[in-house]
């Protein structure tokens, strides 16, 4: 579930979360806690396994806790039995001003009896939680990324024995901290091997989501790591949706706000030395040279511009439309080169829109009469988080009884008039705002409506009347005599 879902009224933290706490040390105990931090560039994945076990009958709701870091850079979280594909219900209930932690409930499919064991498979994608050190880089230097977090998991159970992997891209780790005076272990606190640097075993936690554990006993660990890839970053994304029922199309148009966010580029760019780097096969690992963009099959009449104008250095290779049922295992593959190659700090904007047959995407349920067509959110962009969404879908004129799913809940949603060329009333828009989004945000919009027969026939007789006020003005133009004397 997207980060921004939280509880929305203080008073019932107050009335709800404190029992809650202070009940969950008495419903389960951790027998083992292990952590994965798979380091990256924009998104950093995080796989933290729980194995529980129950000290009551009828334990069927855990808890975890987030502390504040961790939880301002997370914006998904999802939790599963481990080997299992289903999602549990998983509710947040915000931040406990006491503890000065983040709590989320999950329902166990199955209630537990004492002794019983479950193995809960949580993970999380950070966002903005890495930074490029040293800040600026030259054209021939290398980029290195920046990871902080705590040491220990925090929880609000007992915890029998714990450890944290942070697994770096390459092995290549410049340095990572080494706490001290910790109290659960009397081995080696960190130990690296290869590109991944374990911390723990700790012994004998107890509850740890309370604000005097993290004061007195948490840690603070930073990892210092070279990356080898751009950090992409998508400031502003505006996705336009419209549907059309006379032309059988479904027409998609993306204006993308891109920003390089790896190191500032130290002095000026030189283009000589850019070609020497592709020609040795050694590009610098701060510059974007390029885009490659899975796109739906089945698309057509692509185009894709910037201020200047089109962009010309690209290559697009179209699948035709799948059947529908069939699994979306094809894509349209556009590869897309900027005008200029984005080094760290750089920014670049453009615009890429396509047509699609309606029929790929849209259905009509005869029991209500109702047209089902979906959107998708976006178009992914692997690695890159998008700071700031707005999906807007664009309805035929004189729809009604629109309804919509969404596959995460949105920060706002408005329904408004849309008003272009040929329209007498307007045609009903869908705008909705996210922010944070990640590769896991993938997904459809389901919109419904109906359309009327008489809708149909609004854009003829708009035609109709627009050639009719045309040919009426020229025949009274030609009967209106504007001379001065007759001859």
């Amino acid at each position: 579930m997207p980060r921004h879902w939280r509880a929305p009224f203080s008073f019932i933290l107050s009335v709800f979360i404190l029992p809650l706490c202070t009940s969950a040390a008495n419903s389960f105990e951790n027998t083992a806690i292990v952590r994965t931090v798979e380091l990256g560039g924009a998104l950093v994945h995080v796989t933290t396994t729980y194995a529980v076990k129950a000290l009551e009958d009828g334990s069927s709701v855990y808890t975890i806790a987030l502390a504040e870091r961790e939880q301002a850079h997370t914006s998904w979280l999802e939790a599963k039995l481990k080997g299992e594909s289903e999602r549990l219900p998983l509710e947040d209930f915000g931040y406990h001003q006491d503890s000065g932690v983040f709590l989320y409930t999950i329902e166990l499919p199955k209630a537990l009896n004492v002794n019983q064991t479950a193995n809960l498979v949580i993970e999380t994608v950070q966002t903005h939680a890495t930074y490029a050190w040293p800040e600026e880089a030259g054209q021939k230097e290398g980029q290195s990324l920046k990871y902080e977090t705590e040491l220990l998991v925090l929880s609000p159970y007992k915890t029998a024995v714990q450890r944290t992997k942070v697994r770096s891209p390459s092995p290549q780790v410049h340095s990572y901290t080494v706490p001290e005076e910790v109290e659960f272990t009397t081995d080696a606190v960190a130990t690296k091997s290869g590109a991944t640097i374990t911390y723990g075993p700790f012994y004998d936690i107890p509850p740890s989501a309370t604000s005097e554990f993290v004061d007195k006993k948490q840690k603070h660990i930073t990892v210092h790591y070279s990356f080898d890839y751009p950090v992409l970053e998508i400031s502003k994304l505006q996705r336009a949706a419209e549907i059309s029922h006379w032309g059988a199309n479904l027409n998609i148009d993306d204006k993308y706000w891109l920003h390089n966010a790896g190191p500032r580029l130290k002095g000026h760019f030189s283009r000589l030395d850019y070609q020497t780097q592709n020609y040795f096969g050694r590009p610098g690992p701060h510059t974007i040279p390029s885009l490659q963009l899975h796109l739906p099959a089945g698309i057509h009449d692509v185009y894709y511009y910037d201020l200047v104008g089109n962009v010309s250095t690209s290559r697009l290779r179209t699948t035709p439309s799948l059947p529908k049922g069939a699994e979306p295992n094809q894509y349209s593959v556009l590869e897309l080169r900027p005008r200029y190659p984005i080094a760290g700090g750089w920014n670049y904007s453009f615009t890429l829109g396509w047509d699609s047959p309606l029929e790929d995407y849209a259905g009509y349920d005869k029991t209500t009469g109702k047209y089902v067509v979906s959107v998708p959110i976006m178009t992914v962009i692997p690695g890159a988080v998008v700071d700031e969404a707005e999906v807007t879908i664009i309805l035929p004129e004189g729809a009604t009884d629109v309804d919509y799913v969404v596959p995460w809940p949105a920060l706002s949603e408005t329904l408004s008039t849309h008003i272009t060329y040929l329209d007498t009333v307007g045609r009903p828009k869908i705008t909705l705002k996210y922010a944070q989004l990640t590769d896991k945000h993938g997904g459809n919009i389901y919109v419904t409506y109906k359309v009327p027969f008489s809708a149909h026939l609004k854009k003829p007789l708009a035609v109709a009347t627009a050639f009719a006020g045309v040919f009426a003005l020229a025949l009274a133009w030609k009967r209106v005599d504007i001379r001065i004397s007759r001859k």
